[in-house]
C-alpha cells in the first residue's frame, strides 16, 4: 500500500521530530507515524497508527515504544455508541467522544479538522478522548476549533491551558502549532493527496 501524503514536524518545546504518512483505505483512512524526542531528559520513541472511517471518525489507535526505561503499549478501540476501550478495558470517562487525540503528536489534529469540515467563521466544540502524555492515560479533553481563515483556526483546550492559532496545509495537516510543533518538510506535495481523493479539504 502506497501513502498518498507524508508529513514531518519539528518539536518546539523539546528536541525532537515527528513524521507520519497518510494512507487511503477501502473503508476510510490510516495515519501511521513515529515521534522521536526527549521528555524531561529521557529519550522517547513512539510509533503510532490511527485508523478512521470514511467520515474521519476514529475507530482505533495504537501506540508502542518507550519513554526512558518504560515500555509503552497502548491499544485504543471504539466500542460503539461513543464508548471506548483501552487494552480491552472500558474507559467510561471518555464516553461520547468521537475523536482520539494523541497528546504527543500534531498528526491527530488533522483528523478532527477533516471530520468537522468547518466553513470560515464556523466554530465547533470537539471534546476528544485524549491520550495524556507522558502519563499515557485516556482522559476527556475539552477543545474547540474556530475557523478564521482558509488555512487558520483558533484552537482552545482549556483543560490543559492551551490556546493558539493553528496554521494548516490544504490537506488539513498542521503547519504551525504555536509553541509546540512546526512542519519542516514532506515527501509528497499537497496536490498529490488531493488527486488521490483525500476527501474534503478543511
Amino acid at each position: 500500500m502506497k501513502p498518498i501524503a507524508a508529513f514531518m514536524w519539528r518539536k518546539l518545546d523539546h528536541p525532537g521530530h515527528d513524521g507520519c504518512r497518510l494512507f487511503k483505505l477501502a473503508g476510510g483512512w490510516r495515519l501511521a507515524g513515529i515521534a522521536v524526542f526527549r521528555e524531561t531528559g529521557r529519550p522517547c520513541h513512539l510509533q503510532y497508527d490511527v485508523t478512521v472511517d470514511t467520515a474521519w471518525r476514529t475507530r482505533r489507535a495504537d501506540v508502542a515504544g518507550y519513554l526512558g526505561n518504560k515500555a509503552i503499549d497502548v491499544h485504543i478501540r471504539a466500542a460503539g455508541h461513543g464508548r471506548w476501550q483501552v487494552n480491552g478495558e472500558a474507559r467510561n470517562r471518555v464516553a461520547g467522544c468521537i475523536d482520539v487525540d494523541l497528546g504527543f503528536t500534531p498528526a491527530t489534529n488533522m483528523i478532527v479538522l477533516r471530520r468537522l469540515s468547518l466553513r470560515i467563521g464556523q466554530r465547533a466544540e470537539a471534546p476528544a478522548a485524549y491520550l495524556d502524555f507522558p502519563r499515557m492515560r485516556l482522559v476527556k479533553l475539552r477543545q474547540a476549533y474556530h475557523r478564521i481563515g482558509r488555512r487558520t483556526y483558533e484552537y482552545e483546550a482549556p483543560t490543559v491551558g492551551y490556546a493558539g492559532t493553528l496554521h494548516v496545509s490544504p490537506s488539513g495537516a498542521i503547519v504551525r502549532y504555536p509553541g509546540l510543533f512546526e512542519r519542516v518538510g514532506s515527501g509528497y506535495r499537497e496536490r498529490d493527496s488531493r488527486r488521490a481523493g483525500a476527501g474534503r479539504r478543511p
